[in-house]
């Protein structure tokens, strides 16, 4: 078998922080390679109506976004592979990357793997998904200017997305299957000081109502057993976020929730590797936050590559 060349750059995901990675490094000349995955595009793929990315005031559809932000990249010289990584190596120059039977090297890697919601799992939520289903207030509040919402969730994450989305729903439930909230103290006086919020303790979702879109939610009362129905147009599922750094344990440092940890701008405290967006960015969470550190990454790269010239 014929040895594949090192490549200057693989960018590993292919969200708004990997293709703009790659649209940068491209226009660089540096040839990048992103290990697109097999389900590629991110957390955009699963959202419809995307209002907030600039440059588009009609709004725009989050898988048409990426299609054409991989479009750029690929005018320029990316290349794709649409599989995903099974292993790396980061202790070995260059380093070493798994796809399938392939082993690829590279003089660099950004790491753009992005972060995946946590979700209730149940049937109706992934059948409403982007009809009034929904993993992130910023994105998708505003669609829901004087309606009844629910948010799913106890922790900070879930105030603050009832929190904010009080600007534009007319009332917000909180749903928690618990009987107190796991949030800060300031977050919760915030929450209960708030006209428009109201909590359901103990409770969990065990369906979203609706056909074109949500309609209402069957919740259970995890202590009694008691089953009712809730009027609402948006449900708002807040319970967390995992990174995407299972294959990187061991490889690069991970914080306690497993983020990756930098070392000044995207820089890894392993050299010549940089993550990029939400892979390691737990508080934004946002497509034009994540495109932002995908330019960064990029830049950071090339100046790595100027600076350690290939043999």
């Amino acid at each position: 078998m014929m040895a594949e060349k090192v490549r200057n750059l693989i960018i590993i995901g292919s969200g708004p922080a990997g293709l703009t990675a790659a649209i940068y490094a491209s226009r660089a000349l540096l040839e990048p390679l992103v290990i697109a995955g097999r389900s590629p595009g991110g957390q955009l793929m699963i959202t419809s109506d995307v209002e907030n990315f600039p440059g588009f005031p009609e709004s725009i559809l989050g898988p048409d976004l990426m299609v054409r932000m991989r479009e750029q990249a690929a005018k320029f010289g990316t290349d794709f592979i649409d599989d995903d990584v099974t292993s790396v190596d980061f202790h070995s120059r260059p380093f070493a990357i798994s796809v399938g039977n392939r082993v690829l090297h590279s003089r660099a890697v950004i790491v753009a793997t992005g972060a995946s919601a946590l979700w209730l799992g149940i049937e109706s939520e992934k059948r409403l998904m982007g009809k009034g289903v929904s993993g992130c207030a910023t994105c998708d509040g505003a669609f829901f200017r004087n309606l009844p919402i629910a948010v799913i969730g106890g922790g900070d994450s879930a105030l603050e997305e009832a929190l904010f989305l009080t600007r534009f729903a007319s009332s917000v439930i909180i749903v928690h299957r618990r009987d107190e909230l796991r949030a800060s103290a300031i977050m919760a006086k915030k929450a209960r000081e708030n006209g428009k919020i109201s909590f359901i303790w103990d409770s969990v979702v065990k369906e979203i109502k609706g056909e074109k879109n949500v309609s209402g939610i069957v919740i259970k009362n995890v202590k009694t057993g008691t089953e009712s129905s809730i009027e609402v147009k948006g449900v708002f599922v807040a319970i967390g976020h995992k990174p995407n750094t299972e294959i990187f344990r061991g490889q690069l440092p991970l914080d306690e929730k497993g983020y990756i940890r930098l070392d000044g701008g995207s820089r890894t405290p392993v050299e010549g590797v940089f993550a990029s967006g939400d892979v390691h960015d737990h508080r934004y969470r946002q497509a034009v936050t994540a495109a932002g550190w995908g330019c960064v990454s990029a830049l950071d790269a090339q100046h790595y590559l100027e600076e350690h010239p290939a043999d």
